[in-house]
């Protein structure tokens, strides 16, 4: 397999105003000649973009306003990409939206609000970005996950069945485009660990993962070439023990979990979608 395109080559991350999406923008500024960032909002990025030129004076960063679940918008901003000679070589599908709500109990605006995030966007620009890394012969697609695919989650249940659409969609894609060039990876983390972060506390010691170290691992991971990153020692484990568990199991697990969702539940008034779509950047619930 040929080296991945990152190395003095153009890095387009959608959602890289927070969450993993920064922390990869971050690690890439040293090693890119251009990063492309996209959110819905150009300005949340302006701060991420004066500490990158800060650090790294001779870095191109371009920073980009667009609704990436809209095929035009999508399309006008690859045209003014191309207007400027500049030519995407790594795509950084980070648009995940999750939740926790039962499901008779979401709005169905934020029903569809995921399902554009985690299903619509990844597919669109990947679909409009593939097909010229495969006439260059070289390129990469990294698309940021959750290892909520394998996981039976009450309460997650849009959420979960996003993610796996997006596992069958990556490993699919990545034997198309095997020996051509392009490489292919998902990375699934689980909760993020931050100091001072709700919830944080939560967590044991084991499962402690910081999105720079997230990041990192997934951006090494990507590099080398693997079909699916597990970052953090302890979520990995986790994962690589999932498949080996039945069915019956797993469902056992859910229900142990939902008895506590339910009594949320009727204290809780239906979930809608918010206004504008936001790029979260780092996957949930996992």
């Amino acid at each position: 397999m040929r080296p991945l395109p990152i190395d003095q080559g153009t890095v387009l991350i959608i959602g890289a105003a927070r969450g993993i999406g920064r922390e990869l923008a971050r690690l890439l500024a040293r090693r890119v000649r251009t990063l492309v960032l996209v959110d819905h909002q150009a300005q949340v990025l302006e701060p991420l973009r004066e500490e990158l030129l800060l650090n790294y004076p001779t870095l191109g960063v371009l920073v980009e306003s667009c609704d990436v679940c809209d095929p035009q918008q999508v399309d006008a901003l690859l045209a003014s990409l191309e207007s400027q000679f500049v030519r995407v070589d790594v795509l950084v599908n980070n648009a995940a939206e999750g939740d926790q709500a039962l499901y008779a109990q979401e709005g169905w605006g934020r029903v569809e609000a995921m399902l554009r995030a985690n299903v619509w966007v990844p597919a669109l620009l990947t679909h409009r970005l593939l097909k010229p890394m495969l006439e260059r012969g070289r390129g990469g697609i990294l698309n940021i996950g959750s290892g909520a695919a394998q996981l039976i989650l009450p309460g997650s249940a849009t959420f979960s069945a996003t993610q796996r659409f997006l596992d069958g969609f990556t490993e699919a894609l990545r034997l198309e485009v095997e020996g051509q060039g392009v490489t292919v990876t998902r990375v699934a983390p689980g909760p993020l660990w931050e100091a001072g972060v709700e919830g944080a506390e939560s967590l044991a010691p084991f499962f402690h993962l910081s999105l720079e170290r997230c990041a990192r691992e997934a951006l090494a991971g990507f590099e080398r070439g693997q079909a699916l990153v597990y970052p953090g020692l302890g979520h990995r484990w986790v994962m690589r023990l999932l498949p080996l568990l039945p069915r019956g199991l797993k469902r056992s697990l859910g229900r142990m979990a939902l008895r506590g969702l339910r009594r949320e539940a009727l204290l809780l008034p239906p979930r809608q979608a918010p206004q504008t779509l936001p790029l979260a950047g780092e996957p949930s619930p996992a």
